[in-house]
């Protein structure tokens, strides 16, 4: 370009970092220890092991693991990843157990165990499916079509087995580490409510307002005493 001509905005001028960490300020619950004795492979798959249900995992301070967060808001159409988001059914569990996805992104579910699964997503909205997967290396993948949270996995034949789904129309969201933390890129500058679900204690929502080129650090916090979400 010639001199003078005004330079393009620069990513910097434009977005914004959300980061921030998910606590539970109560005593966590024990998780309950999973009984697979219905299914003897499931029994061998996990021998010497026990595995309880990782419904509320939190770190020695109060980091809450598995919250799926998620900027709400309206914003420009963004590229569908063509990366498929993968879970995997291994000794009898889904890994991971809560996960995001873009609307239009294809879910990826691949059985890792040498006998039956059989994977059910109960949906309030288009993204339905069920499907048997009697053989270990089967993978079954379907685009996601609708905005859902969250999309939840269940197996008919192993009923412990779980797995949630938040599928956005938007690349801003995140899923709490083992210690609580999440962070959230390149989110256009403006205000919005930043949302959190978690599958004991449901739904928070906090204010957070993206500056350009800044980390934004927020902090939101469970008591313990929140009501379940509704599931479908």
């Amino acid at each position: 370009g010639h001199a003078g001509a005004a330079a393009a905005p620069s990513a910097a001028d434009t977005v914004g970092t959300i980061r921030g960490r998910v606590r539970l300020t109560g005593k966590p619950p024990g998780n309950v220890v999973i009984r697979m004795g219905l299914d003897p492979m499931c029994v061998t798959a996990n021998a010497g092991k026990r595995v309880i249900q990782e419904v509320v995992m939190t770190s020695a301070d109060g980091g809450l693991a598995n919250v799926f967060v998620r900027v709400q808001g309206s914003f420009p159409r963004m590229p569908i990843p063509a990366t498929a988001v993968p879970i995997d059914q291994r000794a009898c569990i889904y890994t991971p157990r809560v996960v995001g996805a873009q609307v239009g992104q294809t879910l990826q579910v691949r059985n890792d165990d040498a006998l039956l699964h059989n994977v059910h997503s109960l949906s309030a909205r288009s993204n339905g499916f069920n499907v048997g997967q009697p053989l270990a290396g089967m993978v079954y993948q379907i685009k996601l079509k609708e905005e859902e949270t969250m999309l939840r996995l269940k197996c008919d034949i192993h009923r412990w087995m779980t797995s949630y789904i938040g599928v956005v129309s938007h690349p801003y969201f995140a899923v709490s580490s083992g210690e609580g933390t999440f962070e959230i890129k390149s989110v256009p500058v403006g205000s919005y409510s930043l949302k959190t679900w978690h599958e004991r204690y449901g739904e928070l929502a906090q204010p957070v307002r993206v500056k350009a080129g800044t980390i934004t650090t927020i902090d939101l916090a469970y008591t313990g005493d929140e009501k379940a979400p509704v599931s479908s």
